[in-house]
């Protein structure tokens, strides 16, 4: 696409990320060098007046440069529906201020394209859109029915328990078949939030990795391993999870295959999914990560991959 697009980022402060990791970042860097101009403005900046989407915005500038990453315009009050994509990159929680978020941006959708499609991820969280597929995952329940989750625990011994909307691995527990803290932790769970909880069987091939496999319009274009350090259940990322070049194996591919068609009718084109010893655990819409991990051990550039699909759906 030759015509530059102008683009606006709604997403978490821009001055706090981490350049070497931020999947935003280097999605912006490319617009950027695709000769498109980029706006910036956080979520509480969004609003619905008289039918029109507007949210308080300025211009922005991206480097490379620790320090010295973004250079922002004046303000302004940019009407949402006069930019050509709308790029909704704001951390989860998952919460009702989120769910908030995708009914405005639903009124500019799609002759205003946003990435992801708003409707799509409201109706698609991480651990719930996943329950469609239930054949490529490990035995999962979500319920708050304390006698529900602990026959589960009877059928399936160790298993995972986590919280329906978390994100990064926060809330994770691991409780072995043998385990007393249950009782606790599901008071815990349920004085702190109504939402049910997931409880999945525990697979142990996740001491060889939880694979974040990136897909790009339905089609996987890059993975990495993520190994959870000794002593700890999670391999997420921030909490000391390592991670490491990787390849797909045929089940992953046919997982992948089977996604895809599924991801593309909903206008997902940017999703990670991860997958551990075989099956399939979360499918991440809101502001999936990984494309920089994928660009250090492999050399590919997702962020690429991402624009040519934005720019191929603008066009046709």
């Amino acid at each position: 696409m030759s015509r530059e697009l102008a683009v606006a980022i709604q997403m978490d402060p821009i001055e706090t990320i981490d350049i070497d990791a931020d999947s935003t970042f280097v999605l912006g860097l490319e617009a950027q060098a695709r000769g498109h101009s980029l706006w910036h403005y956080l979520p509480r900046h969004l609003s619905l007046s008289g039918g029109r989407v507007v949210a308080r915005a300025r211009p922005l500038t991206l480097r490379r440069e620790k320090g010295n990453h973004y250079t922002f315009g004046p303000w302004t009050e940019l009407d949402l529906a006069s930019m050509d994509v709308v790029l909704m990159r704001q951390d989860p929680p998952f919460d009702m201020a989120y769910i908030t978020a995708t009914h405005i941006l639903e009124h500019i959708h799609p002759k205003t394209l946003v990435v992801n499609d708003p409707v799509s991820v409201r109706n698609a969280p991480e651990k719930l859109f996943v329950t469609h597929f239930l054949d490529l995952m490990p035995p999962t329940l979500i319920s708050a029915d304390r006698d529900q989750i602990q026959a589960f625990r009877r059928e399936h011994g160790d298993v995972i328990l986590k919280p329906l909307y978390g994100n990064g691995g926060a809330g994770v527990f691991l409780l072995r078949a043998d385990d007393m803290n249950f009782n606790a932790l599901f008071e815990l769970f349920t004085e702190r939030s109504r939402e049910p909880l997931v409880i999945q069987r525990y697979v142990p091939e996740v001491r060889e990795g939880d694979k974040r496999i990136i897909l790009v319009d339905g089609e996987p274009m890059g993975a990495i391993n993520r190994i959870p350090p000794e002593g700890e259940a999670r391999s997420n990322l921030h909490v000391g999870g390592r991670a490491e070049k990787t390849t797909l194996t045929d089940r992953e591919r046919e997982i992948c295959a089977r996604l895809g068609p599924a991801l593309r009718e909903r206008g997902l084109i940017f999703v990670g999914i991860d997958v551990i010893g075989g099956y399939l655990t979360e499918i991440n819409v809101t502001s999936p990560t990984g494309l920089q991990e994928v660009a250090r051990f492999d050399g590919v550039h997702l962020e690429r991959a991402i624009w040519d699909a934005i720019e191929a759906r603008l066009a046709g």
